[in-house]
């Protein structure tokens, strides 16, 4: 194999593992938010379909996780470019 050849497969097999790590990372907020929005809002007996409190408890703990996810993200992405500046 060339260089140029194992340069382009190192490049592929990194940005295959970032993306991995990206799902994984989904895949953990989301049973996080699952988990914790559940345990909040879900407090009487399983039916066909949730209680109207529980529902609107589901719907605002989703938005407030969200919210506070994309915040956090943004502060990391200002730091992030904050210390790539100086």
């Amino acid at each position: 194999m060339s260089a140029q050849t194992d340069e382009a497969l190192e490049k592929e097999l990194a940005s295959f593992l970032e993306q991995e790590t990206a799902k994984s990372q989904v895949q953990s907020s989301i049973h996080t938010l699952t988990d914790m929005c559940w345990k909040k809002c879900v407090t009487g007996s399983i039916g066909a379909r949730f209680a109207r409190s529980e529902e609107g408890c589901l719907v605002n703990c989703v938005d407030r996780f969200l919210d506070s996810s994309l915040f956090i993200i943004q502060k990391v992405e200002e730091a992030r470019k904050q210390a790539g500046g100086q």
